[in-house]
């Protein structure tokens, strides 16, 4: 479930009227639930309770401080890929030894910093990689924890841009190399082996995937946990939510029909897994996002023009791809509602940003509910790879968010301020007179 609905005709934020937000913060704005948060924490955590694990949330889908403190504060751990998340988890109150390393490029300053706050693991995705680590290790006079990213050649189901196990995607080390992998790590005197990780991809919404995936890794991992002791398996992330229709999933059962809509759930994941992993007596890490963050936040935007053209309804809004790239990099779709409810008629409609880029869009010719400029409309499901994801693109400042908790709402990002965007630039000696 998550925690926006409408109450009479205002859409809400757990107790907290989201109109009444806009108005007081502006537009763009992000609006979180800490209550959703929670609840998609600790629905998991309870399914997984089958066997030892740590849930390494994935920074990269939102790294805003107060969502990584309410997760911090649960037990959660993290999912990091550089130097300025695990700096964010820190600041955040969480520890560095519940911190997992991933990534394809970790520069010698990013593995140094790591090592030297004491993460729990590498992810380690080439034997190039590999060695630097034992390098930076040896100099540091410190042994350095990793663990091999195994590509068990799964197909995931998922977006081309998002699959990630594959001999076709740039992560891991291909299943059948593996084993020489671990052989000649064993040799490199500053490195721990410490666990087998994998990872098949995002938003993935069937449980077989998962499945295959591991059941194809457990004979390796039972290998190679006799012959060189691991004590853990993350089976990565790749949780996928709801977008379509996302409302739909606020009411209190939603878990329990989610099944009957072949969503998948905590349950269902665990049902299917659990059995397969607690054999094994060892560690297991799961790398959720999206599952645990997309669907408790929502971007909040206004209608400055409606336009009609011969063939096209336009709504041109004041969030634009910059602050949600989604639909246009991935096509991806966001359930778009008015934040006070109307009962006319559904017009063919497309929302639109108001950058120069015919990709700046959130949805074409979809029927929505009739509005007029200065209308608000809230983009669903924005809680992952939103705000992580933006830019400036066309000068355009970063949108402020603010986190919700019962009746409670705070500021927690300040809208950037116009001059900070180029507030590290430098003219030029030359250009200067």
């Amino acid at each position: 479930m998550h925690d926006f609905h409408y109450v009479g005709r205002q859409l809400y934020c757990e107790g907290v009227s989201i109109e009444a937000l806009a108005r007081k913060f502006g537009t763009p704005l992000y609006v979180y639930s800490q209550g959703t948060l929670t609840d998609h924490f600790q629905k998991l955590d309870n399914a997984m309770a089958g066997v030892e694990h740590l849930i390494c949330f994935a920074v990269k889908s939102n790294s805003n401080q107060s969502v990584l403190r309410t997760l911090a504060r649960l037990g959660g751990g993290f999912d990091i890929v550089s130097t300025g998340e695990l700096q964010r988890v820190i600041a955040a109150g969480g520890k560095p030894e519940q911190c997992v390393f991933a990534g394809v490029g970790k520069s010698l300053e990013e593995i140094e910093f790591a090592l030297r706050k004491g993460v729990y693991s590498f992810n380690v995705e080439s034997e190039p990689e590999l060695e630097r680590i034992n390098e930076v290790a040896r100099r540091l006079k410190t042994v350095a924890p990793v663990a091999i990213r195994v590509n068990p050649n799964v197909t995931a189901g998922t977006h081309k841009k998002i699959t990630t196990g594959t001999y076709e995607n740039k992560f891991g080390i291909a299943f059948e190399k593996v084993e020489g992998v671990y052989a000649r790590a064993k040799q490199l005197k500053h490195l721990r082996l410490r666990g087998l990780q994998m990872h098949i991809g995002s938003q993935i919404t069937e449980v077989t995937p998962f499945q295959q995936a591991v059941e194809k890794v457990l004979p390796l991992f039972t290998r190679l946990k006799a012959r060189y002791e691991l004590e853990f398996l993350s089976i990565g992330g790749g949780l996928g939510i709801v977008y379509d229709p996302a409302l739909a999933s606020a009411s209190a059962d939603w878990w329990k029909t989610a099944a009957a809509r072949k969503t998948l759930t905590p349950k269902v994941y665990a049902e299917r897994l659990l059995p397969l992993l607690q054999p094994l007596g060892v560690r297991i890490l799961l790398e959720p996002g999206r599952f645990i963050a997309g669907n408790a936040g929502i971007l909040v935007t206004r209608v400055e023009y409606v336009k009609k053209t011969g063939r096209k309804h336009f709504l041109i809004v004041d969030a634009a791809m910059n602050d949600l790239i989604r639909p246009a990099f991935y096509d991806a779709y966001h359930e778009i509602v008015p934040l006070r409810r109307g009962n006319g008629a559904r017009i063919p409609t497309d929302v639109v940003g108001p950058i120069c880029e015919s990709g700046d869009f959130f949805c074409h010719d979809r029927p929505l509910p009739k509005a007029g400029e200065g209308d608000y409309l809230a983009l669903l499901s924005a809680g992952a790879y939103g705000f992580t994801m933006a830019s400036n693109y066309n000068s355009r400042p970063f949108a402020a968010e603010v986190l919700v908790s019962g009746t409670k709402a705070a500021l927690v990002r300040s809208r950037q301020a116009l001059d900070k965007i180029w507030a590290e630039e430098q003219t030029a000696p030359w250009l200067r007179k």
